[in-house]
């Protein structure tokens, strides 16, 4: 019998180890830009729905309370310029749960091609090979040929990269993939992070001509709201799509706690916060970007979401020993694909003091 672990690629940010270890010997502590984890606290009206609700000792609803549903539905209509309707809104356990279980839950296997991005969160890949499926990484339709796709992963704002992918290529996306009986599902957690070009969801009617069938989109309240630690996100779009990843998560008991989908309800009400956040990630951004250019880096894409794409010309993991001697620490590209060997990815996601920091180190020789 071969154990899941054994078919699985090791976990990436084990080889980084040794790089943190040496960033941590700074005389000043380590500036981690590694990783994009929340710093800043969890809004007020936030915690205040968490705790109020407390006393809830029974099963919570694996489609969500009727008022989270409406709240997904009415903010898709206000931010992804989507008509939604509540039945066609799943919450998940945060969407890395979702993401590397979907090939399963959709009853995909090893007879189905999953496509994901050149450049990509590694969980895509993760998420196919535990359903045995075939993985291809391509950018373009023209690259996959005429063999049959089953799933098509899309990322936009891009973890790593920031790129945005626009009302025309996301178009294109979903005809092709239609034209194929293929589903598309559109990783979006970063769609309300657009600095330099503004994020367009896949369920916006330019892109899909008004019609959710076979396409799926995946949003998350960790970036937006500090709410990593609660495992808070939701699916949404194909009502039949939604009602099979339904029935299946009830059979497996993938539940939101209570608590966590009345904390959720609270996020999506309130968009004062949303606005406070995005500044102060604007101020870390312009900081970093600046010391990092003036240090000699280049940035690609990087025009929306929560990293920094960088490249100094050399290897990846040149650039990160370079760095961590400095005290700080990113991820090297290759995590993501081939094609980031050259590149670096930094995080949006420290302190104000933490930022200074880094930005006091790039400006030394």
């Amino acid at each position: 019998m071969t154990r899941l672990a054994d078919r699985l690629p090791d976990f990436p940010w084990d080889r980084l180890a040794p790089y943190a270890a040496t960033a941590r010997e700074h005389e000043d502590g380590i500036v981690d830009l590694s990783v994009g984890t929340p710093v800043d606290p969890v809004p007020a009206v936030i915690r205040d729905a968490l705790a109020a609700a407390t006393d809830t000792p029974g099963y919570p609803l694996t489609a969500g309370t009727p008022a989270l549903r409406e709240a997904v539905s009415a903010w898709a209509a206000a931010t992804l310029h989507a008509d939604i309707a509540p039945s066609a809104v799943l919450p998940v356990v945060g969407t890395k749960e979702l993401v590397a279980l979907l090939p399963l839950l959709l009853g995909l296997g090893p007879s189905d091609r999953v496509v994901i991005p050149e450049l990509a969160y590694p969980t895509y890949d993760v998420g196919a090979q535990v359903a045995g499926c075939e993985v291809v990484a391509a950018d373009s339709t023209v690259q996959l040929g005429p063999e049959r796709v089953s799933l098509v992963w899309v990322n936009s704002p891009s973890n790593p990269t920031g790129k945005v992918l626009g009302v025309e290529h996301l178009t294109k996306v979903v005809e092709w993939a239609r034209d194929r009986g293929a589903i598309v599902v559109s990783d979006e957690c970063y769609l309300e992070l657009g600095w330099e070009a503004e994020p367009v969801s896949i369920l916006d009617p330019r892109v899909c001509g008004g019609s959710h069938e076979g396409i799926l989109a995946v949003h998350s309240l960790s970036k937006r709201s500090n709410l990593a630690g609660y495992r808070a996100g939701f699916v949404l779009g194909d009502p039949t799509l939604v009602g099979s990843l339904l029935e299946a998560r009830k059979n497996l008991g993938l539940m939101v706690p209570q608590p966590v989908q009345l904390a959720a309800t609270a996020a999506l009400g309130d968009t004062a916060h949303v606005t406070v956040q995005k500044e102060r990630y604007a101020r870390r951004r312009d900081h970093l970007l600046s010391a990092f250019l003036d240090a000699g880096f280049a940035v690609e894409h990087s025009e929306a979401g929560l990293y920094l794409w960088l490249t100094r010309g050399e290897a990846c993991w040149d650039t990160v020993a370079w760095l961590a001697q400095r005290g700080i620490l990113v991820a090297p590209g290759d995590f993501y694909g081939a094609r980031g060997a050259r590149h670096v990815r930094v995080a949006l996601t420290a302190t104000d003091e933490r930022v200074a920091a880094a930005v006091r180190r790039l400006s030394r020789p």
